[in-house]
């Protein structure tokens, strides 16, 4: 089945494709059309085609769009309610006809775990498929539909994430990434005054790096963002900004031009699976247990 053919039938309205659910529900949780293209991958002009054929065809404003932003309207915010249920049953349905097991993750999914958690899980559970699935958002592709669990490095926290369950699976020593000539790459380690006064590279929708980890004045001179882990790793490999990552990204992404040194003081990160509460994944139990094994070891 293509998922993006299927058709739904709400209060009596034909013709609303999923595609124009996943743009109404990515609009709203990244707050502008520009970041919506972002993480969907399409243009900016396809999400706004997309949510106005929508909007068209319910016969109602969704969105209000000015300049500098965009707001839900009050039916808008019942229709991204019933909109994310109907991806989660979208998912099921796919689910029937062939039983897998879809994890997303945003940049590292469990780093070096990675590859004996699929090895595991094909061993003790032939009969259920994992699929990783990178979706640089938020959630790691829980809300747009494209995950059933998900790794989750940075809290979902507030009303917006209320439908969504999370379970502690380890924590991971943070990781500076700098240029291989940067005079840090002769270090063993860094602590966090070291930042001050350097740019520091983020990626604001998913990264576990954010103003709170340094005392108020204390932190990087400049923040620049990125928009994925390829972006990132080529910034600070051409010495234009240093990064702070959790550790599995050391292990998923060597790449020539960069080095990783410890950051000693930094708290660590928190790793967690999450999934949504209406609907809770088959064998999500066991593969929350399958990742606190591996992280164990």
């Amino acid at each position: 089945m293509d998922s993006d053919s299927y058709d739904v039938v709400m209060n009596g309205h034909s013709g609303i494709e999923l595609r124009q659910l996943r743009c109404l529900v990515a609009v709203a949780d990244n707050g502008t059309f520009t970041d919506a293209a972002i993480e969907l991958g399409i243009s900016q002009a396809a999400v706004s085609r997309s949510v106005a054929a929508l909007e068209a065809a319910l016969g109602v404003t969704l969105l209000h769009r000015t300049t500098r932003s965009v707001e839900v309207s009050p039916v808008g915010a019942g229709v991204i309610v019933r909109a994310r249920r109907i991806l989660a049953d979208v998912a099921q349905l796919q689910q029937v006809v062939d039983p897998h097991l879809r994890l997303g993750y945003a940049w590292s999914a469990l780093g070096r775990h990675t590859v004996e958690l699929q090895r595991t899980w094909a061993q003790r559970y032939p009969g259920t498929r994992l699929t990783l699935i990178q979706s640089n958002t938020p959630t790691a592709g829980l809300d747009e539909g494209t995950a059933d669990v998900a790794v989750i490095r940075r809290p979902l926290a507030g009303a917006r994430f209320a439908h969504l369950a999370t379970e502690l699976v380890a924590t991971e020593a943070r990781f500076a990434a700098v240029a291989t000539d940067d005079p840090w790459a002769r270090r063993r380690f860094v602590r966090l005054r070291d930042f001050a006064g350097r740019t520091l590279a983020v990626d604001h929708r998913t990264g576990t790096t954010t103003p709170d980890l340094w005392p108020a004045g204390e932190g990087p001179a400049r923040v620049v963002d990125s928009h994925s882990v390829d972006e990132w790793l080529t910034m600070i490999a051409a010495g234009h900004a240093v990064g702070m990552t959790a550790e599995a990204t050391v292990a998923q992404y060597p790449r020539p031009g960069i080095v990783y040194r410890p950051v000693r003081d930094a708290e660590r990160t928190p790793v967690r699976l999450a999934w949504r509460r209406d609907a809770p994944a088959p064998l999500a139990g066991e593969l929350l247990a399958l990742a606190r094994e591996l992280y164990d070891r």
